[in-house]
């Protein structure tokens, strides 16, 4: 049995009465996870939306209290940590992330950002060591996969488009997946959507069909 951890950025919900309000970052996610569970639905799910419930930012304290020795932390300090525990814990448990985002201003959502700064943790999810030279990190967990699905107003972010240098949304995914564990990376893109063309229309619908070789492909 295969656990999927799906997670959901977008500011935006799905249950809007005018379609153009609708996330289509989520709405791309739930057609993967329903293809996926058609084939699979003996698999586990594991499903945060951040968008709807974003994770606190971390703080001064909440620093403090990840430096402090587990024998040594104070009751206020575990509360402080209680939300990253839980989320490393599902990502421990995952063999699959499912993470939908929009593009916002060329980046991450601040909710999934706050995510990545609950998640990634010294002698959880990596283990830090001068002795290693100038790469001292190394991730703990590893094998799982990640399919990153984005959706984006612009276009051309991919390697070598016209702003490829603008786009710090998947290479920054991509780049902190090393220390969930991520040893497959998989990025499916919409695009064009402040446009509302055919060339968006055409994106989206490439976007559907590479999610269905995609379900095909990694099992």
């Amino acid at each position: 049995m295969t656990t999927i951890l799906h997670i959901d950025t977008s500011a935006r919900r799905l249950d809007n009465t005018i379609q153009e309000y609708n996330s289509i970052s989520k709405s791309l996610a739930a057609y993967f996870m329903d293809k996926w569970l058609t084939q699979h639905s003996e698999d586990k799910v594991i499903y945060r939306d951040l968008g709807l419930h974003p994770p606190e930012f971390i703080s001064q304290e909440w620093i403090a209290a990840v430096f402090t020795a587990d024998e040594k932390k104070t009751s206020e300090q575990k509360s402080l940590l209680a939300l990253s525990e839980t989320l490393i814990d599902e990502v421990d448990k995952a063999d699959i992330i499912v993470l939908s985002s929009p593009m916002y201003n060329y980046g991450m959502p601040a909710t999934l950002k706050a995510w990545f700064d609950q998640v990634i943790r010294i002698n959880k999810t990596f283990t830090f060591d001068l002795a290693r030279g100038d790469f001292p990190l190394e991730p703990i967990m590893s094998g799982k996969k990640l399919i990153l699905i984005t959706s984006s107003g612009e276009f051309g972010f991919e390697m070598g488009g016209i702003r490829e240098k603008m786009n710090h949304l998947g290479p920054h995914v991509e780049t902190l997946g090393k220390y969930l564990g991520i040893d497959e990376f998989y990025e499916i893109k919409s695009e064009y959507q402040e446009f509302s063309d055919k060339r968006h229309e055409k994106s989206l619908q490439h976007a559907y069909q590479k999610i269905d070789m995609l379900v095909k492909q990694i099992f």
